[in-house]
């Protein structure tokens, strides 16, 4: 990987107390602001380009409750949300928890039963099963996220899908997927990682599970009805399910995000386990056509970039086109050289091959 310039995000002292800084996880550039988000909160921050034409900063950091938008399933309002995608189109901001189930780590002060206990034991955390819409406004010249927005004398109000409703309990009966919704993302169960949307339909793009070396990404078409403006419904495809599968051979790893580029999708794959690399970009070819075929092979993948990771360290998570042909990446868990004295992370920039 040859980087081809840095940026810094620089980040408030809450965010910096929270962890948000070194745990981040999805990313996507709107003009001159980029959302961006981590995985241990349940938050979107919203950081300011120093020059927007040209920027080598964002900061001058918004957060944004998701409670304060819309209604989360968990008892805890505050209880992480593990948002692990952002996408932004036409007037909407849309977050993606990772709907996974988490197992309990093996700490250096556990040892013997209490150490086996722990790894035993797998868990859930109700605000992880969101996808959520956020209306968009212009705040004094700033995108932000509202509760509702007026459009030409119609309303826009913030909605999710979660609870009776939520994804997990849609892939109850999938012949593919069911199998591993009891399984923690961390150990090829269901973890969804990355967004995208075209138009009315909307791309979940699947750490795991990887079956065979094929990743899977979900398509679905989320609408809402004037009777209940704040719950996304899908809309049914013609074989009567609420959402489609798409399969990509990379080459054995699962999507960490997703990210449009024209009528393309940029894919960025990873581990679906607990390993560090290998991490690649790949271009799927015309993914925003209506038809896509289900077995997305070789002629419309290709590889286009290699991207670097560390020992324990520097896993990326977040992929936002930055300009015409180049690409933002953020990093989980980022190298002790990528975080500065004031409290900024330094993010890569990726020229794409054209």
């Amino acid at each position: 990987m040859t980087v081809d310039h840095t940026v810094r995000l620089r980040f408030s002292d809450d965010s910096q107390a929270a962890a948000t800084h070194t745990n981040l996880s999805a990313v996507r550039r709107d003009g001159p602001v980029l959302w961006i988000a981590g995985d241990e909160t349940a938050t979107v921050e919203r950081l300011l380009a120093d020059d927007p034409e040209r920027p080598t900063e964002f900061g001058d950091e918004a957060r944004f409750r998701l409670a304060d938008l819309v209604d989360l399933p968990g008892a805890d309002a505050d209880e992480e949300a593990d948002v692990e995608g952002l996408a932004r189109s036409g007037h909407f901001l849309w977050a993606v928890g990772s709907h996974s189930l988490r197992r309990k780590q093996i700490k250096g002060h556990h040892d013997g039963p209490k150490a086996l206990k722990r790894l035993a034991r797998v868990e859930g955390q109700d605000n992880r099963q969101i996808l959520v819409r956020l209306p968009v406004a212009d705040a004094g010249g700033v995108p932000t996220p509202v509760r509702e927005k007026v459009v030409d004398g119609v309303v826009h109000r913030a909605a999710a899908l979660s609870g009776r409703d939520d994804l997990r309990r849609m892939l109850r009966d999938d012949e593919h997927l069911a199998p591993f919704l009891a399984i923690p993302g961390k150990d090829n169960g269901l973890d969804i990682e990355g967004i995208a949307v075209r138009d009315d339909r909307l791309y979940l793009g699947l750490r795991g599970p990887v079956l065979r070396g094929w990743a899977f990404v979900l398509e679905v078409r989320p609408y809402v009805t004037a009777d209940a403006p704040g719950r996304l419904r899908l809309r049914l495809f013609e074989d009567g399910r609420p959402y489609r599968k798409h399969v990509l051979d990379l080459d054995g790893l699962g999507v960490r995000d997703l990210c449009p580029d024209g009528d393309d999708l940029l894919v960025l794959a990873g581990p679906t386990m607990a390993l560090d690399g290998p991490v690649r970009i790949y271009r799927w070819h015309g993914a925003s056509r209506t038809e896509m075929p289900s077995i997305v092979r070789d002629d419309l993948i290709s590889r286009e970039l290699e991207v670097s990771f560390g020992e324990g360290d520097d896993h990326a998570e977040g992929l936002s086109m930055f300009g015409a042909d180049r690409v933002l990446v953020v990093y989980d868990s980022p190298a002790s050289a990528r975080l500065t004295a004031d409290g900024a992370v330094i993010a890569d920039v990726l020229r794409l091959p054209r």
